[in-house]
């Protein structure tokens, strides 16, 4: 008899079911078993607030958690970047794969990049991170823009621009890279301009603790460097003691002397929406090697930054 289809827990944005779409193949030809999308309805698909108000962490995931914890699903594909930073004892994080682009991009009207904005330009994000640095570097260029939360898909994001509302948005790489959209792009936002969201470009791919067959599985599709580095980058998260939706970014990136991976910098910055202050800082270090050391990593960053003022930065504390 065949073995049953593995069910793969995803979220029903055309997002989430593309990049869900993409490991279902990958842990079918692996396993040699059909994988079933189950599209699981989540607190943050229906709330019409800003993730910000409705507490940022975990809006996207509890739903998709509980369904793997209630054995509706097998394994569940997530956004890095949504995830909590405390991970539960009874879900494996199984696998981290290789991570996309994990840049910010700005699509503009007229084809328009970044330093070609008129001035006043409206620049529509719903992130504080982006906000922060996109004032921060229109202030220190001489520039004149207005950052305008907004909420939404990607269709939707995008649809303000081509309806003239905003002369342009900003996005993840990754996402319109998963989605077949990366074409609409106007511009790359450098990483010394914009750092990404701990986590951003990265999916993470779950399942019950108790599951070893299919934990060690699912291990084959885990990328060891990118783990680290998101490990790293999610540690600073957390010793700032902050959740998505503050405003803080972070990057580990390995440095390489040719073909060698030498070294791994991280890169922090937490700053007021206004881009009036930023607290910006870097550390390299050998590349981590065991979970914990690149916990180390991002933990010597965040205190770091705190005792250059960021705690002040970090704006409301979720009690």
């Amino acid at each position: 008899m065949t073995e049953r289809a593995l069910r793969l827990g995803t979220r029903r944005s055309k997002l989430a079911m593309a990049q869900s779409g993409q490991v279902a193949d990958t842990v079918s030809q692996l396993t040699g078993r059909p994988v079933e999308l189950v599209e699981i309805t989540t607190y943050g698909d229906t709330s019409r607030e800003h993730l910000a108000q409705i507490g940022g962490t975990g809006v996207f995931v509890t739903a998709l958690r509980d369904a793997l914890l209630g054995g509706e699903v097998d394994f569940a594909v997530h956004s890095l970047k949504d995830l909590p930073t405390a991970q539960p004892d009874d879900l494996a994080l199984a696998a981290v794969p290789l991570r996309e682009d994990p840049r910010d991009v700005l699509i503009a009207r007229d084809g328009l990049t970044f330093e070609e904005l008129p001035s006043g330009a409206r620049i529509g994000t719903g992130s504080p991170r982006r906000m922060a640095q996109l004032n921060a570097y229109a202030r220190n260029h001489g520039l004149a823009i207005e950052t305008v939360p907004i909420r939404g898909n990607i269709d939707t994001r995008i649809g303000f621009v081509h309806k003239g509302e905003l002369d342009a948005v900003v996005l993840a790489a990754a996402g319109l890279n998963r989605v077949g959209r990366i074409d609409e792009v106007t511009d790359f936002l450098s990483v010394d301009t914009v750092l990404p969201a701990p986590g951003q470009g990265a999916l993470a791919i779950e399942c019950a603790a108790s599951n070893a067959s299919l934990t060690a599985a699912l291990a084959e599709l885990d990328d060891p460097y990118t783990r680290a580095a998101v490990t790293a980058e999610r540690s600073l998260l957390a010793a700032l003691e902050a959740g998505c939706s503050a405003p803080v970014g972070a990057l580990a990136d390995l440095l390489a002397d040719g073909q060698i991976v030498k070294e791994m910098r991280l890169r922090g910055v937490v700053g007021a929406t206004d881009g009036s202050t930023l607290v910006q800082l870097s550390t390299t270090g050998p590349v981590p090697e065991t979970h914990d050391q690149a916990m180390a990593l991002g933990r010597e960053l965040a205190a770091e930054m705190l005792a250059k003022g960021a705690a002040g930065l970090m704006g409301e504390r979720a009690l």
